[in-house]
């Protein structure tokens, strides 16, 4: 059976794609799975004789979703890799901007041409920080369609810099900030150069959410919920890098439970996932509670018997859901495909 590291292997090695979307086949015979690119097959799980076989129906279709193909089902879904911030200056804003972008799954990358600050953002668990000048560390960083960028610099000179170098970037978001007297002063330069200026007043300026944030963590709650927005609204999915990593850091079998459908007030989204390792422990979450427990649970059965893939349904009425002490109930449906290692 194919190892869940394989095919993040693909999935991470995928550079400058335009789409990308996976096939889960939802059979307990056994596990397939396939990773399409631009419309190309780039991963096909061992022994993937179905998926194989309706490989340009299947590479063509885009809409996330339980799909019927030749009277089985597959679940399709499009797909974003992880998350990438790349915060542009780590002063006192930076940090806590860090923190928060790692708590919901990004991973951060800072930039500062000061090595003290540098220092700081390593300090405070960046997972890639680069103490060059602006434009020069920009110039290592490529972008992609995941990639959201922050321009908390200390004055307008170097958000210039950084704000020059990101616009002929690939990128998800560009938010600077700055009053709006800066902001006017940077972006009009930016126009002046020649820059499209539909992309440079695209610029989310200033940065985040209007909350009356004040101190840097209110700040950085402000820009998180903003990024977030914009993230959200793209409606396509991934894995959290604790997910990722998981698949690395623990041999054996292992259960990636994915939610697959929903309806009513179910806590978590279709795309959610979940990773049960070995032992029966869960890395992330699909919502918590009842349902997670049970889908564990399932889980477990599946690491121990050695069967393929489940698609486990549970519905839980409100007033169930209250008496298991549930803070709501809804209709799900959790894929879980099982892999060896």
């Amino acid at each position: 059976m194919t190892k869940l590291s394989a095919y993040f292997d693909a999935f991470r090695s995928l550079d400058g794609y335009l789409e990308m979307h996976s096939a889960s086949l939802i059979s307990s015979e056994k596990m397939e799975k396939a990773l399409y690119c631009d419309g190309k097959t780039v991963f096909l799980s061992d022994d993937c004789t179905f998926l194989k076989a309706h490989e340009a129906e299947l590479a063509a279709m885009k809409e996330t979703g339980l799909h019927e193909v030749d009277g089985q089902q597959v679940f399709i879904e499009r797909l974003g890799r992880t998350s990438q911030m790349v915060i542009c200056g780590a002063g006192h804003v930076a940090i806590p901007i860090l923190k928060l972008a790692q708590t919901v799954g990004m991973e951060v990358t800072v930039i500062d041409d000061r090595e003290e600050f540098a220092a700081n953002a390593r300090e405070a668990g960046a997972e890639h920080v680069i103490a060059k000048p602006f434009a020069e560390a920009l110039a290592e960083i490529p972008g992609n369609p995941d990639t959201f960028f922050v321009i908390v610099t200390r004055g307008h000179k170097w958000d210039e810099d950084c704000l020059r170098m990101i616009l002929k970037k690939p990128h998800a978001y560009i938010g600077m900030m700055g009053s709006r007297r800066r902001i006017q002063m940077v972006k009009q330069k930016m126009t002046d150069e020649g820059n499209d200026a539909d992309l440079v007043n695209s610029v989310y300026a200033p940065i985040g959410l209007e909350i009356n944030s004040e101190t840097p963590e209110e700040i950085a709650i402000s820009v998180l919920a903003q990024v977030i927005q914009v993230r959200n609204a793209r409606k396509q999915y991934g894995y959290p890098q604790d997910i990722l990593q998981g698949a690395y850091d623990h041999d054996g079998p292992k259960v990636l439970a994915e939610i697959v459908g929903r309806s009513g007030s179910a806590p978590r989204e279709v795309g959610t996932k979940m990773l049960i390792v070995e032992d029966g422990t869960g890395i992330n979450t699909i919502g918590g509670g009842l349902l997670e427990a049970l889908v564990l649970k399932e889980a477990k059965k599946m690491l121990d018997t050695g069967l393929g893939n489940e698609l486990f349904h549970d519905s839980l009425t409100a007033d169930a859901a209250s008496k298991e002490g549930e803070v709501c109930g809804g209709d799900l449906h959790v894929l879980l495909e099982r892999f060896d290692g």
